[in-house]
Parts: structure tokens; C-alpha cells; sequence
């Protein structure tokens, strides 16, 4: 069977502030909903959040003067140096006195107690000493308080910017520690930010885990040693996980407990400017996986220590259930608190300005704009699901205004949500009633991958329910696809690798022996999946740190189960590294698909039709700017002279081949031939074509296999030629069947694109190592 998709054009999801001012105005005309007339009967929901984010946004600029202002309360709360001394603030309303504690005084606050104001707002200065400050940099301070029960209680300051356990006790609690190096030691970055891909090709990254050794590894030790190799892949992006500080190492980074600390583990915080800094240089932008759907529980060393039992108008969280994330222990934020407010987004100004990211990821988005969070909800696509008294309109506010200002700061931010639901809107601007995210996270994809490796036979996989998973995303709304997902490297789940090979990646993996029939098959689809996954399903592409040679095994972090052991809480870089093993064709697939990319800018291409999945054969077709993609995936069957359709007359050549030698394939293809089109039916009737497509060429499709080819700039006299035959064809066809060539039915099926320019690259193996010559001659 034969299937046709097709996906328009998406509008650019730029901010224009200007038309900030439309939606400021009125509501009753909401870009989104001329959009997705679909829309129309939720339009008093949108209504209402719409009037939502304008009252709360011109509030905040009533009292605090601007969004921007508002966000920069990193330089009022906390530890900030005023003139003559330190001044500390710290919100908490429920408190009955207060008293700054640490090295500095002995750990006694007698002498060091804070007053409150109407906002229960905490502050004191400390005068300097001799022309130093009174609190040394680097040494440990804490938030010692008396709450309504009549007990004093230390907590770690809540705008703190380093935090560290004692090193000397075991699994010991974490302390604040006064960060202000002086002017001499403070890093300095030396490049400036890197313009903004077309398309992000994101190499997602947890650098206490990105050690070859079974340790922890050192921001700088990432920049050095695992920075250049994602360059040498040709990943535009780094996504960093795990940066805010987190005391439980085993959460991934997703239970944080100090939201403006790094994590200590890995260094201090001109540690990760460097990071931040030689990445830019290398010409990568840099995100921040940021957590703002829930926080720690922990109460010694994590925000919800400054929940004492009051009000949610007085805390950071809600009470009772509300304020509870039953299946990940944590606690739930107040949205509609102003101070929370002002916490959340002065963290995301504070990571763009003093650490120079240049945008972020949001975890748990589904979490935040549902009341029931996702749990328990399987959403089937029916518009209520999305717009009811189920959402959390409070947390869409906050979203809203989150996006606003990451734009206002860095119109060119890249901001990605971990959306399963699929709104609609998520992802187009504010202005437009939208919620302001760039791009979501194509969710669905790997967990349609893991149902087909775990309970599929090759014969039973689908090629419509590939393609249709693939492609299936809303008009207008960017999506970031990914194979595989780092939660299923977590021990008691298996990588895509590890479940195509299993055992035999202990055995079977040497050069220096046969590969067996496991191993051939695993490395073939595990090169087949990441590539299909890329060209189809989104605007992004995102891989998880290791995937792209296949690592094997699981990550399982230190816990007293395993003896608290790093064995298995690193990668194996000496795989890939070594030369006789085959980690190293998936490796340079992984880079190859990347280049491939980067030279044709397909995943920026509005132009994305599924031309066939051709179910007995298990071919799926399809075009991506001016690419024609073929994707074999019969176990067994080559065909040779396969009928593919395509857009633009003219030659084609192989421009990436997954069966090549220097890929750890057969060398099946030849790359050297040359294919010609011939047209098919009538220009401008789909219905005549081939496949709905005008032309059509020839190619050898070998089993567990997929080819690009790309259109070939032809000399002026052999384009001349080629339009007389096709144009004698056409009128041929024309007389002899007397039906009239009518150009608007196509118009639906084309998108304008730019013509190949001259001689675009091979992208074929042969040619890499040239092409990388390049890049780097060029300086990218």
C-alpha cells in the first residue's frame, strides 16, 4: 500500500514584540484560533488566559516597572554586595525571627538578626571589615529562623549560588556557600554567543556521568575532552542536564533542591562558564535542561525547608494535594504567588545573563498545565482535553510570561518543552495567544520504537504507522524528535542498541572476526532508526550522550543496591576510540547524518511529503527540501530498479548511504551511478504521477537499508534538453487521453524552495573527511 503525507509550510515562531501590542489591546482576535478554526469553540478559554497574562504582566510592570526588572531579582535577594557592605534578603513570610549563620560568625546569629517588612521579606547589612567583606567568598552560610511552633530551624538561603555537602561525612546534608570571588579570579568569556542554527542538532549531555572513568567528571573536564568530540559529530547544540544543584545524584538532576547553585559536584560556577565559554568558541549553542515543574522535597537542604506549615500565599508551594507530585515526591509550585513568580524568573534570567546559555529545555511541561499532571491520562487529541477546568491556567500564565521574557532577553533563545500531551499552542507565540515555546520534544517517537524492537518481528513492522508516527505534529508547531529517550539507559530499561544486540555486544562486536547475523541486523537498524527518526519526524533532532555509537549496557547510579559503585555512571569513550571494534560505524553514521544536514538544511525545509510506505516491500519514500530519502526495511529483500518518486526533474546521486563500507555495511550502492528522472503523468494532475509525484527515478534499495539522494547541478544544454522530452512527453500524454493540464491542482502539493545551488557536496563516505576539511577551513 501506498500512502501520501504531506506537511505545509511552518511559519516562523519569531517574537515580534511589536504585536505584543495586539494582544495587549483585546482579545477577540486571537491569532491562534484563525489558525485552527478547530480552536473556535475553546475561544472563551483562551479568552480568559489571555486577560490572565495581560493583568498579571501589566501588574508586574505597575509595581516592578517591567518584566525585565522583575526577573532580576538574583541583584536584590540573597547575598549582594551594596556599597559599603553585604546585604542578604530572603522571603519568608511564616517566619517569626530571623538570623544569617556560618563560618563567618561562629555559626551564632545573635549578633546578626534580620528584620521583616509588610512583605515578609527578611533583610540585614553586614558592614564590611577593614575594607573586606564581612562573610569571606567560599566559605558556608545558612538561614536560621523561628517559625510559628516556636522552633528554630536552618535552612540553606534559598537564592544561593553554591552549595556543597561535608565531604568528610557520608551522604552529609548540603550548606550554602557565599560565591563572590574577587574581580582577579572571576572568569571572564572570551566569545561571543554563536548565531542561532536553522535547525537544532542537539547532543544531549550529563557531564557528572561523562567520564570514561567510574567518577565523577569535572565541567572542565567535559569542556576538554567530550566537548570536541560533539563538535566532531557535527551536533550544532549542547543540552546540558543536571546543572542546578540536586542532592540526590540518582535523580538525574530533576529533583533540585538549589535552583540559582550549580552542581557542586562537578565544580564551581566559573567552572561551568568555562564549559559554557569553549562551547560558544567551538561555534555550539548551549541549553539548560531547567527544572520549574516541581522541586526537591527534601526540607534540610532544599527549598521546601522554608515550607513550615503556613498558607500557599505564604510559600514557594501549594498545601495539601495540590502541592504534592505523588509519583515523583516532590513538591508543586504556587504559579499565581508573586513571589514565586519573581523566583522563577529571575532563575531563568540569572542562568541567560551569568552564565551566558542561550536557551533552555523546560522538564515536566505536562506536569504544569494540567491539574491532574498527566498521571493516569492517556490524551487522544479531543481539543477539551486541553482546554477545560483541567488546566492549570495559573502554570500557563507563568509559561507565558517565562517565554516573553527569555525573548525579550535573547530574541534568538531556542526554548523546548517536554510536552506528551500536545496542546495546540504550545509551541506558537505569545502574541498570538500561544504559549511561547519554540519547539516540543516529539515524545511519542521513542516509545513507538521501543514497542517495535520489544514486541514486533521485522515482518509485522508498519510502514504507514512509522511514517504516520513520524509526521504526526501540528501545523505551525516545531517539534525536536529523538530516537531514544535517556530514561531508557536508566538500569531495568535497555537503549536501542542494547535491545537490537543484547549479549552479543559482549562477544560480537570485533572487526577482527565475522560480524554475526545479531550484530549485522542491530547495527543496520540502530542506524536506520536514529536516521528515519531525524529526516522524518521534526524540525530538531536530539541525542542522548553515548547513543550515537550504540553504548551498551544501562546507566544505573550510585545507590546502596550496587554498593554505591560509578561502574556503571560513565561512558565507555574507549568503544567508540578503538579501532577494531564496530561502535565505530555507528559513530560515523551518527556524524555523517549530522554533515548531511548541515549541508542541505533539510530539517529547516518547509517542504516534507511521504511519497509511499509500501507495506509487502517495507519501503518507506519521501522528499525533505530537495533530498529523496528511501528507507528499505525488509530484512531480506534488495530490489534492484525501485521506482521512487520525486519533485524536480533532473540527475541524481547518493549523497548518504547507510550500507556503505566505511559505515559498517555491505557497499551495496554504488555512488557513483547516476540517476535520471523520467517524468510521470501529467505536470500539475497528482492523480497521473507517480505516487502523487511528477517524476520518477531507478535505484538499487538493498535490505535493512536507507539512501539520500540529491538533485545534481546539470549543465544549461543537458536542463534544455531534458524540458523538451519532458514537455513532448506531456503534450503526448495530454492528447492521448484529452484531459486538460490544470497547474492549480498542484499548487497544494509543492512548496517553493530554493533550486540546488552548484555542485552540492557527496555527503557519501568517500567524501567526509574532505568535507570536514572544510568545515573547519571555513571556520564551523
Amino acid at each position: 500500500m501506498d500512502t501520501y503525507f504531506s506537511i505545509k509550510n511552518l511559519d516562523q515562531c519569531t517574537y515580534d514584540h511589536s504585536a505584543m501590542k495586539t494582544i495587549e489591546e483585546g482579545t477577540e482576535d486571537i491569532g491562534l484560533l484563525g489558525m485552527d478554526p478547530g480552536l473556535e469553540p475553546y475561544k472563551e478559554h483562551f479568552n480568559y488566559r489571555i486577560r490572565r497574562y495581560i493583568d498579571q504582566k501589566k501588574l508586574i510592570e505597575k509595581y516592578e516597572g517591567s518584566v525585565e526588572e522583575f526577573a532580576q531579582g538574583y541583584l536584590k535577594f540573597g547575598f549582594n554586595r551594596e556599597e559599603g557592605g553585604l546585604v542578604y534578603r530572603e522571603w519568608a513570610p511564616a517566619a517569626q525571627e530571623a538570623q544569617v549563620i556560618g563560618d563567618f560568625n561562629g555559626w551564632n546569629g545573635s549578633n546578626h538578626r534580620m528584620e521583616k517588612n509588610q512583605f515578609g521579606v527578611w533583610s540585614i547589612k553586614i558592614p564590611d571589615c577593614g575594607g573586606s567583606p564581612a562573610i569571606p567568598h567560599n566559605s558556608k552560610v545558612k538561614f536560621r529562623f523561628k517559625h510559628g511552633d516556636g522552633i528554630w530551624v536552618d535552612r540553606i538561603p534559598a537564592w544561593i549560588r553554591f552549595a556543597v555537602p561535608d565531604p568528610t561525612r557520608f551522604a552529609a546534608p548540603y550548606d550554602g556557600v557565599f560565591w563572590d570571588p574577587p574581580p582577579s579570579e572571576r572568569y571572564q568569556f572570551k566569545y561571543p554567543r554563536p548565531i542561532k542554527p536553522k535547525a537544532p542538532r542537539i547532543y544531549e549531555a550529563h557531564v557528572g556521568m561523562s567520564s570514561s572513568e567510574p567518577r565523577i567528571n569535572s565541567y572542565r573536564e567535559f569542556a576538554d575532552n567530550v566537548l570536541p568530540r560533539i563538535r566532531s559529530n557535527n551536533y550544532n547544540t549542547v543540552q546540558l542536564m543536571a546543572v542546578m544543584e540536586h542532592s540526590y545524584y540518582g535523580s538525574f538532576g530533576y529533583h533540585v533542591t538549589n535552583f540559582f547553585a550549580v552542581s557542586s559536584r562537578s565544580g564551581t560556577p566559573d567552572d561551568l562558564k568555562y564549559l559554557i565559554d569553549k562551547a560558544h568558541g567551538m561555534g555550539l549553542c548551549v541549553l539548560m535542561d531547567v527544572v520549574h515543574s516541581h522541586a526537591s522535597n527534601n526540607v534540610t537542604d532544599g527549598l521546601n525547608g522554608f515550607d513550615v506549615g503556613q498558607s500557599s500565599q505564604e510559600s514557594y508551594f501549594h498545601t495539601g494535594d495540590r502541592g504534592y507530585h505523588k509519583l515523583w515526591d516532590s513538591r508543586l509550585f504556587n504559579y499565581s504567588n508573586w513571589e514565586v513568580l519573581r523566583f522563577l524568573l529571575s532563575n531563568l534570567r540569572f542562568w541567560m545573563e551569568e552564565f551566558k546559555f542561550d536557551g533552555f529545555r523546560f522538564d515536566g511541561v505536562t506536569s504544569m498545565l494540567y491539574h491532574h499532571h498527566g498521571i493516569n491520562m492517556a490524551f487522544t487529541g479531543n481539543y477539551y482535553e486541553y482546554f477545560s477546568e483541567k488546566t492549570d491556567v495559573d502554570a500557563v500564565v507563568y509559561l507565558m510570561l517565562a517565554n516573553f521574557l527569555i525573548h525579550s532577553i535573547l530574541p534568538d533563545a531556542t526554548v523546548i518543552a517536554e510536552d506528551v500531551s500536545g496542546m495546540p499552542g504550545l509551541c506558537r507565540p505569545v502574541y498570538e495567544g500561544g504559549v511561547g515555546f519554540g519547539y516540543r520534544l516529539a515524545m511519542a517517537i521513542p516509545d513507538k520504537w521501543i514497542d517495535y524492537l520489544k514486541n514486533k518481528t521485522d515482518s509485522e513492522w508498519s510502514m504507514n504507522e512509522i511514517a504516520s508516527t513520524l509526521t504526526n505534529r501540528r501545523y505551525s508547531e516545531k517539534c525536536v524528535s529523538y530516537a531514544e529517550s535517556h530514561d531508557q539507559s536508566i538500569v531495568g530499561d535497555k537503549t536501542i542498541a542494547f535491545l537490537l544486540m543484547d549479549k552479543e555486544m559482549y562477544s560480537s562486536m570485533s572487526c577482527l572476526a565475522d560480524t554475526s547475523p545479531i550484530i549485522d541486523r542491530g547495527i543496520a537498524l540502530h542506524k536506520m532508526i536514529h536516521f528515519i527518526t531525524m529526516a522524518l519526524g521534526g524540525e530538531g533532532y536530539l541525542n542522548f550522550m553515548g547513543n550515537e555509537f550504540g553504548h551498551p549496557e544501562w546507566i544505573d547510579f550510585p545507590r546502596e543496591g550496587n554498593g554505591w559503585s560509578y561502574q556503571q555512571c560513565r561512558r565507555q569513550w574507549n568503544l567508540v576510540d578503538t579501532d577494531h571494534l564496530r561502535y565505530k560505524f555507528m559513530n560515523a553514521f551518527d556524524r555523517a547524518m549530522n554533515l548531511l544536514e548541515d549541508r542541505f538544511s533539510f530539517l529547516s525545509s518547509t517542504k516534507q511529503i511521504v511519497s509511499s510506505t509500501n507495506e509487502e516491500d517495507k519501503v518507506i519514500v519521501f522528499e525533505r527540501g530537495d533530498l529523496v530519502f528511501v528507507f528499505n526495511f525488509h530484512p531480506e529483500n534488495t530490489y534492484e530498479g525501485y521506482k521512487v518518486g520525486c519533485d524536480l526533474p533532473g540527475k541524481y546521486k547518493v549523497a548518504l548511504d547507510s550500507d556503505a563500507w566505511d559505515f559498517g555495511g555491505h557497499g551495496r550502492v554504488g555512488h557513483d551511478a547516476e540517476h535520471f528522472t523520467c517524468p510521470e503523468g501529467i505536470p500539475g494532475v497528482p492523480e497521473t504521477n507517480f505516487n502523487n509525484r511528477p517524476n520518477s527515478f531507478q535505484v538499487l534499495s538493498p535490505a535493512h537499508t536507507s539512501v539520500v539522494y540529491y538533485k545534481v547541478e546539470e549543465r544549461p544544454e543537458e536542463t534544455d534538453n531534458r524540458k523538451v522530452d519532458q514537455a513532448l512527453v506531456a503534450d503526448a500524454m495530454a492528447k492521448e487521453e484529452n484531459v486538460h493540464t490544470d497547474n492549480s491542482a498542484y499548487i497544494e502539493l509543492k512548496t517553493v524552495e530554493q533550486p540546488a545551488s552548484a555542485g552540492e557536496p557527496d555527503v557519501s563516505p568517500t567524501n567526509i573527511e574532505e568535507l570536514e576539511a572544510d568545515n573547519i577551513r571555513r571556520g564551523t
